[in-house]
C-alpha cells in the first residue's frame, strides 16, 4: 500500500476495522498488480470486483460509470423473434416516404426535419414490431412519448399502416384547411393519433416519469389495473440539457418505476453542433441516471465492432473509446480510412498494432455506420433488458449517426439539423442503399414520389398482423365517452349561503368546498388534490388523516404529530398528491390526471393548488402542453393578487398571472370575490368537462388568503349567468338622487372590497352615487367579445355580454383589480362608456396590504379621487374635488 493510500482520508476511517491485517494484504495484492501488469489491470480487477459485489447484493454504492461499450455483449443478445429482412424492407419504405414528405413540403417553404428520425428510426420501429402495446387489447395499452422532429417518420409508418394517404402527406405542416398534419405531436390538432405533446424539449421527460408514477397511483387507489401499460419515452441527447429532462430522475428511482423507459437517441449531436464536443455524453447521462436509481442500458456499438474488440487484448481500445470526445467521433463519422488510422488508432502503438490487422472498408464501416441504434437486434436486446429489469426504471442510451442513410451530405454534419430536403442525386443514393423498387423515371420530374408496397404486400401485412398482436395501431389515442353523475347540491349550496358571522378567505371556502366534494359517494374518490409542499399554507391539513398522502411504500416511520387529529398521514391508497417543492412536478402530475379520460378510460378530477405567483411565471409552457393534451381540470392560484401577500415581497407578489392566463384558449379563467361564485364556477366546471357534453377545457381560479365574511349570494335573475360570463353588478347605489352624479365600479376577487369601501365614501363624502359590479372573469368577457366581433364580420348581428350589460348605465366604468392595468383593460374596447382602470402595475412589496394597495394606488381613496377625476373631466363634479380628496385621504 502506497504512503499517499494510507495517508489519504476516507470516511472508512471512522468505521471499525476488525482485522487491519486483512485490510492490509488486499491493498497490498493491488498495489502488486499495478506494479506487475499495469494499472489499466489493476482497474480492470477493480471494476470487476465491484460488479461482483453488486451483482450479490452487498450494500456498496453503484459504479456510477461503465466502460464505452455495450451493456449488453453480442453472445449475450437474445434470439430476435421477428422477420429482421421484412422490418429492414418496412424501415426502408418508411425512411423513403418520411424525407420525401419533408422535401415536398419544402418546396412551399414550410420545412420540416429529416435528419432526427433517420437516426432513430430503427428505435421505433424496433418498438412498434415487438414491444408497444396498442389500445385494443386488455388495459390502456402503452404510452409513447414520441420525440418531436421524429413525427415524419411516424406519419410515414401510418401512411404505410394505412391510416394515412398520400393526401394527408401532402398536407404535412398544412392545417388551416383542417385535413393537415401537424408538425409534431400535437393531440388537439389530431386527437385520433396523438396523446402527448413532446416538442416543447424538456416537458415529454417529466410527464413521462409522472404519467408512469400516476398508472402506480391508479393501481394504488383501485381506480384501474394499469399493471400492462408502459411508459415510452423516446427524447434526444441535446434535449437532456433541459432542466426539466432530469428534474425528476430521482422520483422515479426512488418510487422504483419499472413501469417506465427513457430511449435516449444519442446521435451526439443538438441543433447546431455537438451535444458535449469535448466530453462524452454518454458516460454524464450514464452517471446521472445510476446516481438517481435507475437502470442503465448502453447500446452503442454494432456487429461492425465485434472484430475489433475481439482484436483487443489489451484494453487499448476501450480505453481509447472512454477518452476521445463527442466532437471527435462526430468527425470520424466523415472522414476516410487514413484519418481514422492517424487520429484514433495512432495514439499509442497497441492501438496501431491493431488497426494494421483491418481493412480500410473494414475501419469506415465501423466509424461511418455501424452504431448499436441502426441494428434491430441490438435495440430488441436493449428493449427486452429493459422490460425485463424489476424494481427501477431503465434507461436505454443508444447511440447513432444523425441523418443516417440520407447520404454523406447530411450524415453527422453540423449543419443538418436546418437542411429540409435532399436532392433527385441524393434520393437516387438513398434509394439504391436502401434497396428499394424505384425506377429512375419516377425520380426524374422534380418532384419525388411516394411508395407504397400496396395495402396486400407482404410488408403490409406483416406490420399489420404484428400490431393485431400487440393489440392494436400504435400511436392511438383512444377517448372512452364516460360522463360523471353530478355530485350533491349541498357542498354548493353552503356556499350560497354565505359564512354568516365568520370571517374567511376564499382560499379557504375553495378548500372547504373539495372536502364536500370529496365525501360524495359517486365521485369524491376521482378528486386529485395537487399541492407542491405547502397544503397547511392553504388550510388543506384537514384532508390529511381523511383522504390521505399518496406514497407507494404507504408509511414507514411514527410521525412526529401523530398524536394530533390532523396528523401527517402517508398511505398506499392515499388521494393526495403532495409533491414536495416542484412546480414542474405538480403540474406533471396535474396533467397526467386530467388527461386520464383518454389515457385510461378514467376521469378524474385534478386541482392543484399553488402559490399564486409560483404557477402561471413559473410553469405556463406546462399548462400550453396541458392545452394541446386536452386536459380537463381546476389550477388554484392561491395567495393571489399582488397586494394579499403581505412581508413576502417582489418575488411572491403575482400582479400579472390572470393576463399570462388570457393567452391560453383552453383555460377559462375567474378571479372570484366570493365564496358562493366559486361555488358557481365550480359547478358549471364539473359539468363542462365531466358532463355527458364534456369539453376539452381546464379552470384556473385566484383565491386569496385575506379573510372576510362571505356574503349570501344575491337573488334575482341572471347573477348565475353573469359569474359564468365574468360580470354582473353586485350592488346597486344606495337610493341616489336624481341629479346625483353616477359611475360604475368594476372589481374582480379581493377589490370589490376596496370598490364597496369607495362607493360608501363617495356617497357619504361626496355625493356620488356609485354601482358595484363583480368582474368575475375579464379574460372570458373578451373572448365573448371576439367571437361577436368575428361574427359580424360573417354577416352575424351579436352584441358582446359585457356591451349589453353595462348598456344604459350612467356615468364613466373605473376597473379595479390586484392586478396590473391590462388585466381589465381586456375589455375596454367592448365598453361604450368612458373607461379608466387602477391596477397594481410594478413589482411587489413588502409592507402591510393597506400600505401596499396605497403604493400602488388601488385601495379604496385611490378609487375615489380616480372616479372623481373622470367626473370631473365630464363636468359633474368640480375640478377641484380631486385635488381635496386627495388632501382629505393623505394621498
Amino acid at each position: 500500500m502506497t504512503d499517499l493510500a494510507r495517508t489519504r482520508p476516507s470516511a472508512l476511517d471512522q468505521l471499525p476495522d476488525r482485522d487491519p491485517e486483512e485490510t492490509a494484504e488486499w491493498g497490498a495484492s493491488l498495489d502488486a498488480v499495478a506494479q506487475a501488469a499495469g494499472s489499466h489491470r489493476a482497474s480492470y480487477l477493480m471494476r470487476r470486483t465491484l460488479e461482483r459485489a453488486e451483482s450479490t447484493g452487498l450494500a456498496l454504492p453503484p459504479l456510477l460509470e461503465s466502460d464505452y461499450v455495450n451493456t449488453i455483449p453480442t453472445a449475450a443478445e437474445p434470439a430476435f423473434p421477428g422477420d429482421e429482412a421484412m422490418e429492414s424492407r418496412i424501415t426502408a419504405w418508411n425512411r423513403w416516404n418520411a424525407a420525401a414528405m419533408v422535401t415536398r413540403g419544402s418546396r412551399d417553404g414550410l420545412g420540416g426535419h429529416i435528419a432526427t428520425f433517420a437516426s432513430a428510426a430503427w428505435l421505433y420501429e424496433t418498438g412498434f414490431q415487438h414491444f408497444f402495446r396498442g389500445k385494443e387489447a386488455d388495459g390502456s395499452g402503452d404510452q409513447l412519448y414520441i420525440q418531436g422532429h421524429a413525427s415524419p417518420g411516424i406519419y410515414a409508418r401510418a401512411f404505410l399502416d394505412g391510416r394515412l394517404t398520400e393526401h394527408h402527406l401532402d398536407h404535412f405542416r398544412r392545417e388551416a384547411g383542417g385535413e393537415g398534419l401537424p408538425s409534431y405531436p400535437h393531440p388537439r390538432r389530431m386527437p385520433w393519433l396523438w396523446e402527448f405533446p413532446t416538442v416543447s424539449m424538456g416537458i415529454g421527460p417529466i410527464s413521462a416519469i409522472y404519467q408512469a408514477r400516476f398508472n402506480r397511483y391508479l393501481a394504488a387507489r383501485g381506480i384501474k389495473d394499469t399493471a400492462n401499460s408502459h411508459v415510452w419515452a423516446f427524447l434526444g441527447d441535446g434535449e437532456m440539457d433541459e432542466p426539466e429532462s432530469t428534474a425528476a430522475l430521482a422520483l422515479a428511482g426512488r418510487e422504483g418505476l419499472d413501469n417506465l423507459t427513457f430511449v435516449i437517441n444519442c446521435n451526439l449531436q443538438r441543433l447546431d453542433g455537438p451535444v458535449r464536443a469535448n466530453f462524452k455524453i454518454v458516460q454524464e447521462l450514464e452517471a446521472q441516471f445510476r446516481a438517481a436509481g435507475w437502470n442503465v442500458v448502453k447500446s452503442l456499438w454494432g456487429s461492425a465492432w465485434d472484430e475489433l474488440f475481439a482484436l483487443d487484448t489489451s484494453g487499448a481500445l476501450v480505453r481509447r473509446l472512454r477518452e476521445v470526445p463527442d466532437g471527435q467521433f462526430q468527425t470520424y463519422a466523415t472522414r476516410d480510412a487514413a484519418y481514422i488510422r492517424e487520429h484514433f488508432f495512432g495514439a499509442e502503438p497497441e492501438l496501431a498494432r491493431l488497426a494494421q490487422q483491418l481493412t480500410d472498408a473494414k475501419l469506415t464501416e465501423c466509424f461511418h455506420t455501424s452504431r448499436a441504434g441502426h441494428e434491430p437486434r441490438k435495440v430488441y436486446a436493449a428493449y427486452r433488458a429493459a422490460m425485463e429489469h424489476k424494481g427501477a426504471p431503465t434507461v436505454v442510451l443508444a447511440q447513432t449517426v444523425k441523418g443516417w442513410t440520407l447520404g454523406p451530405g447530411f450524415e453527422s454534419r453540423n449543419a443538418n439539423h436546418q437542411m429540409k430536403k435532399l436532392t433527385g442525386k441524393e434520393f437516387r443514393a438513398m434509394r439504391d442503399l436502401l434497396e428499394l423498387p424505384i425506377p429512375d423515371s419516377k425520380l426524374d420530374d422534380g418532384l419525388v414520389p411516394y411508395v407504397h408496397p400496396g395495402p396486400d404486400s407482404p410488408e403490409v401485412r406483416y406490420l399489420q398482423e404484428r400490431r393485431a398482436a400487440l393489440g392494436g395501431p400504435a400511436p392511438a389515442r383512444k377517448v372512452h365517452a364516460v360522463a360523471l353523475p353530478e355530485p350533491s347540491a349541498k357542498p354548493f349550496e353552503a356556499l350560497a349561503k354565505g359564512s354568516g358571522s365568520q370571517e374567511i378567505a376564499t382560499t379557504m371556502a375553495f378548500v372547504r368546498l373539495v372536502k364536500d366534494l370529496m365525501r360524495d359517494k359517486e365521485t369524491g374518490r376521482r378528486w386529485v388534490p395537487i399541492v407542491p409542499d405547502e397544503a397547511r399554507t392553504f388550510g388543506m391539513e384537514s384532508l390529511f388523516p381523511t383522504a390521505g398522502i399518496y406514497s407507494p411504500l404507504g408509511q414507514t416511520y411514527d410521525p412526529v404529530d401523530r398524536d394530533q387529529l390532523l396528523y401527517y398521514k402517508e398511505a398506499q391508497n392515499g388521494q393526495i398528491l403532495n409533491e414536495g417543492i416542484t412546480e414542474a412536478g405538480s403540474m406533471a402530475d396535474f396533467t397526467a390526471a386530467a388527461t386520464s379520460y383518454a389515457t385510461h378510460g378514467e376521469p378524474m378530477i385534478p386541482f392543484y393548488i399553488f402559490y399564486s405567483m409560483f404557477g402561471w411565471q413559473r410553469t405556463a409552457d406546462q399548462m400550453w402542453a396541458l392545452a394541446d393534451q386536452l386536459g380537463r381540470g381546476f389550477l388554484i392560484g392561491a395567495t393571489a393578487g399582488r397586494t394579499t401577500m403581505t412581508g413576502e415581497g417582489l418575488q411572491h407578489a403575482d400582479g400579472h398571472s390572470p393576463l399570462i392566463a388570457s393567452t391560453n384558449p383552453a383555460a377559462l379563467a375567474y378571479d372570484p370575490a366570493f365564496a358562493y361564485e366559486i361555488g358557481v364556477i365550480v359547478r358549471e366546471g364539473l359539468r363542462r368537462m365531466y358532463g355527458p357534453e364534456a369539453e376539452d377545457v381546464f379552470y384556473y381560479l385566484t383565491v386569496y388568503n385575506e379573510t372576510k365574511v362571505q356574503p349570501p349570494m344575491p337573488a334575482g335573475e341572471g347573477v348565475e349567468e353573469g359569474i359564468l360570463k365574468g360580470l354582473y353588478r353586485y350592488q346597486e347605489a344606495t337610493a341616489p338622487a336624481e341629479d346625483s352624479p353616477r359611475i360604475q365600479l368594476l372589481a374582480s376577487g379581493t377589490a370589490i372590497h376596496w370598490a364597496l369601501e369607495a362607493q360608501k365614501l363617495l356617497a357619504d363624502d361626496w355625493g356620488v352615487a356609485a354601482d358595484v359590479w363583480s368582474a368575475t372573469s375579464w379574460s372570458e368577457l373578451r373572448r365573448d367579445a371576439l367571437s361577436c366581433d368575428a361574427a359580424q364580420l360573417s354577416g352575424e348581428d351579436r352584441v358582446p355580454y359585457v356591451t349589453r350589460a353595462l348598456a344604459g348605465a350612467p356615468g364613466p366604468v373605473l376597473a379595479v383589480s390586484d392586478w396590473m392595468r391590462a388585466v381589465p383593460d381586456q375589455i375596454s374596447q367592448w365598453v361604450e362608456q368612458d373607461w379608466y382602470s387602477l391596477g397594481t402595475d410594478g413589482f411587489g412589496l413588502s409592507d402591510t396590504r393597506e400600505a401596499a394597495r396605497r403604493h400602488f394606488g388601488v385601495d379604496a381613496p385611490a378609487i375615489v379621487v380616480a372616479a372623481l377625476s373622470r367626473l370631473a373631466r365630464q363636468g359633474v363634479v368640480r375640478t377641484t374635488a380631486p385635488k381635496e380628496a386627495a388632501e382629505r385621504y393623505g394621498i
